[in-house]
């Protein structure tokens, strides 16, 4: 038979402590040990409480420690003493935490403290008007006003509202239009003078601080109506104004379109009165032709001239389509070919440019010529430009002509009625003729101009090279009236710069008039490199005295490339195309300085180069009195 065990004797083993909580004391706690010397009566009463005890066991220390989230972790342990008890809540914390980065901090401050919004600011409009405009006499001022309150708010470690609000008397509003005229001003700085922005504040900066505060203007005006309730309080409706039409570029377009797009995306009440004012100037863009809009047609552009369907063809890829990218027809017909060849010849820098522009489009280029010949007909291709393109590119060319036109002192700017910059001491019909830049490199030297703007002296007409070479002849005598030679020369090695064309009249001794023909040679010989694609001397002289006489300059060079020109005659000299620009001394300085070698002069006076002035030449009197006797253009003014 098995033995029952006794439950005294377990309880006696076990020894356990037993918790009972009294409802009299509430929350007290009484512990009592069982030490197994008890009856059998007294271990099943134990045993009973010792069954009630287990249900309310106590839970272990470490379920009722704090939780970790609220434990500040640090690598020094921090001894607390030991009577004070832990009173850190465990509960979730539903405050409103406030970042140190936050922008709008002071604002978020003042809203979790309670306290209400400045009446200042509420009943403030964000649109008002002003007796300023920015960048006025007054703006110094203005700014240096602003950066004083930035400047004290850095120093005193302070809020720079609460600076702003004790600076400008407690108008926000106004520290607001300040910051939005130093925005405005650095975008003016920053983009230059053709940037069109505005001209006086438009609250932005202010409605966002409304907005950051809690404040909407539109729902302040209508509660505030709501509580008058009486038609007598409602505004009258303004008067229409007849506001000045604006006219937009396509910059201030693409501007206003950023500023809409970036209220979208804050979600700022201005979003849509900014929409409504780029629909409307997109609208005006498109309905109006502005006094600065010019219209380019085929006299202007040659590629503008005509169409190129049988030219080009539209390539079908989706990007192709997206920018109108055109590739080359090759199957053109004969009249294509003609037609291509008419708008593409003699154009600047010829086949060389469009063969650059096609290695320039080959990722892959390797400068052999194993791969030339195996790509041969991919590098044969040309480069077609897209119509946007070749507008752009026309557009480029003729701001790029108007600001040389602009600036160039030997023009006659008829729409200023401005004369040159150059001093003009005698004036034909179509050319005229000026002294030339100090330091002079021989004294008593001309220079003969074409009125017209004109790259170089090969694009002149018969009219004005017949005025031109009255004018060599002219100079010739006065200069052999003297006891002195004379050549002249014209340095056209840089077309692509627009330079207004003229020819230098240089008198020389007559004993080195006649070994000037060495000089040059040589000197054209040694200048560009040894193996050319043209002729590196092109004698005009000897071609002139072969029956080609007078024309012989005219029709020995083309008007397209760059050259230089030297005349020892009235009909001809020596001749150079310039086949690389960048080894080409600079502005007249190759004819300078063989000159200044031939007499003897320092390099201060080679070497510079100076300018046309207005204002006056002292040099002017004493030429036209020696220029008086030959003057040829007299015939003109005496009759």
């Amino acid at each position: 038979m098995h033995s029952t065990p006794d439950l005294k004797t377990e309880s006696g083993l076990r020894q356990k402590k037993i918790t009972q909580v009294s409802p009299e004391i509430g929350g007290e706690v009484k512990s009592t040990e069982k030490d197994g010397q008890e009856s059998s009566s007294g271990g099943l009463g134990n045993t009973a409480s010792g069954q009630h005890g287990r249900d309310r066991l106590k839970r272990d220390s470490w379920m009722e420690e704090s939780s970790p989230l609220d434990i500040e972790y640090s690598q020094r342990d921090t001894q607390k003493p030991s009577g004070l008890a832990d009173t850190t809540s465990s509960k979730a914390d539903f405050e409103l935490k406030i970042h140190d980065n936050e922008l709008n901090k002071h604002h978020l401050q003042e809203l979790a403290d309670g306290k209400e919004v400045l009446e200042d600011v509420a009943s403030a409009s964000a649109q008002h008007t002003v007796d300023y405009v920015f960048g006025d006499s007054g703006a110094p001022w203005r700014m240096t006003k602003l950066k004083a309150v930035y400047r004290r708010a850095q120093e005193s470690d302070v809020d720079v509202e609460e600076v702003a609000a004790e600076q400008y008397g407690g108008d926000l509003r106004a520290f607001d239009d300040a910051r939005e005229e130093e925005t405005e001003l650095d975008r003016r700085k920053t983009y230059g003078e053709g940037y069109v922005g505005k001209e006086k504040p438009s609250g932005e900066l202010f409605q966002e601080r409304k907005l950051a505060m809690g404040v909407h203007e539109r729902s302040h005006q209508l509660d505030h109506a709501e509580k008058e309730g009486c038609p007598e309080h409602q505004p009258p409706d303004p008067e229409p104004t007849e506001s000045p039409v604006r006219q937009f570029d396509q910059t201030s377009l693409n501007r206003l379109k950023a500023q809409m797009m970036k209220a979208k995306l804050k979600g700022s009440v201005e979003a849509s009165k900014l929409e409504a004012e780029y629909n409307e100037a997109v609208a005006s863009a498109a309905n109006h032709t502005g006094a600065n809009t010019v219209t380019l047609g085929a006299m202007d552009n040659r590629m503008l001239a005509g169409g190129r369907n049988g030219e080009v063809k539209a390539v079908g890829t989706k990007r192709g389509r997206e920018r109108g990218l055109v590739e080359e027809n090759e199957d053109m017909t004969i009249e294509d070919m003609v037609k291509q060849e008419r708008r593409t010849r003699n154009q600047l820098g010829g086949d060389g440019q469009r063969f650059a522009e096609r290695i320039a489009k080959d990722a892959k280029f390797d400068n052999d010529l194993d791969y030339m010949d195996e790509n041969a007909t991919k590098l044969a291709k040309r480069v077609q430009k897209s119509e946007i393109n070749l507008r752009n590119t026309a557009i480029s060319d003729f701001q790029k002509t108007n600001r040389i036109l602009d600036n160039c002192p030997l023009c006659h700017h008829e729409d200023s009625n401005t004369p040159p910059v150059a001093p003009v001491v005698s004036l034909a019909t179509r050319v005229y003729l000026t002294l030339p830049t100090e330091p002079e490199i021989s004294d008593g030297g001309a220079c003969i101009v074409p009125i017209q703007h004109r790259g170089n002296l090969l694009e002149c007409d018969d009219d004005e090279w017949e005025e031109m070479r009255n004018f060599m002849k002219s100079l010739t005598r006065m200069y052999h009236d003297q006891g002195r030679d004379v050549i002249f020369y014209e340095n056209a090695a840089t077309p692509h710069r627009k330079k207004h064309a003229g020819m230098e009249a240089v008198p020389l001794p007559y004993s080195l008039g006649e070994t000037a023909p060495a000089f040059f040679k040589e000197a054209i010989l040694a200048a560009d490199e040894e193996w050319t694609q043209h002729k590196k001397l092109l004698d005009t002289l000897a071609k002139a005295k072969q029956g080609l006489g007078k024309s012989a300059f005219r029709r020995t060079l083309a008007k397209e490339m760059p050259y230089f020109h030297v005349w020892f005659e009235i009909d001809g000299g020596l001749g150079h195309i310039v086949e690389d620009a960048n080894r080409w001394p600079k502005g007249d300085l190759f004819a300078r300085e063989i000159i200044g070698g031939m007499l003897d002069k320092g390099p201060d006076v080679i070497k510079r180069q100076g300018k046309w002035n207005r204002g006056g030449d002292h040099r002017i009197e004493g030429f036209q009195k020696r220029w008086r006797k030959f003057d040829w253009t007299r015939v003109f003014t005496d009759s």
